[in-house]
């Protein structure tokens, strides 16, 4: 974690965060000094670098840690009124904020972000020129490109506990459909498509429609247009149909701000948004 922006005293305070509770100041400023990084965009949790998603383990630990030492308080934003420890966002430079947009402390969005009414926990970051659309949810510590789009009602994972574990991830142009998830750490490559109620975990097998190959569990690879389907598995009981994700076809490079040529693909194969 040499690399991480936020001060290593945060590691210091994890190896005795049983004992913290709200009456130590020393340690709850410099908790508040770490998650007002992760709200400014100077710190997130985690990034893709060289084709591998790095976690900050410090940023993460000092969200958990925000959760002991910061106290029950009452606030407002927008007429939105909360009893919590960890406040709402009250800093959206450059972002297009609707009626019903719910942002916490700690989360951060580049400027030209869209929300639509939508939640975003701490620990969220959104890139320039994405749209949280309705009922759509960044879970904490979820990392989501640029140019992406999260249609109504997609659930994107959070992850705290364990602290080791990686985060949800939608690199840039991505488009998520409505009423997908993807969470439990499970990776969504530059360009990728899901088709609406599609699911997405860290276990969930991936296959490729025209060659049957099976490809990384819990990625939906770079330009794929992928849907929801099921694979037959035989178990004592009866086979039964267990949830897969599957590549209908790659799209070539540019295509993937093509939206008529995704919506051809899915009507081609009657899955049309």
């Amino acid at each position: 974690m040499t690399d991480s922006p936020i001060a290593p005293a945060i590691d210091e305070l994890w190896e005795r965060r049983d004992d913290l509770t709200p009456d130590h100041l020393d340690a709850r400023r410099e908790v508040v000094a770490a998650v007002d990084l992760l709200d400014t965009g100077q710190a997130r949790v985690a990034r893709v670098e060289q084709d591998r998603v790095v976690v900050d383990e410090r940023a993460k630990r000092a969200i958990l840690l925000s959760f002991k030492v910061l106290p029950m308080v009452l606030g407002a934003n927008g007429g939105f009124h909360v009893h919590d420890r960890v406040p709402l966002k009250t800093t959206f430079d450059g972002v297009r904020v609707v009626a019903g947009a719910i942002a916490r402390w700690g989360s951060f969005f580049e400027p030209g972000v869209v929300l639509m009414p939508s939640y975003t926990n701490i620990g969220g970051y959104v890139g320039s020129g994405s749209m949280v659309d309705t009922w759509a949810t960044v879970g904490s510590c979820a990392q989501i490109g640029r140019g992406v789009h999260l249609s109504g009602g997609v659930g994107i994972g959070g992850v705290l506990e364990p602290p080791q574990a990686a985060p949800v991830v939608v690199e840039d142009d991505a488009f998520i459909g409505s009423r997908s998830m993807v969470v439990e750490g499970a990776r969504v490559r530059r360009g990728a498509k899901l088709g609406a109620g599609a699911i997405l975990t860290a276990s969930t097998r991936v296959f490729e429609a025209e060659t049957g190959k099976e490809l990384d569990r819990g990625v939906a690879p770079e330009r794929a247009v992928c849907v929801g389907s099921t694979r037959v598995k035989s178990f004592p009981g009866g086979d039964f149909g267990m949830p897969c994700l599957l590549v209908l076809r790659y799209l070539e490079p540019g295509q993937e701000h093509d939206k008529l040529v995704l919506n051809e693909v899915l009507r081609e194969h009657g899955v049309a948004p």
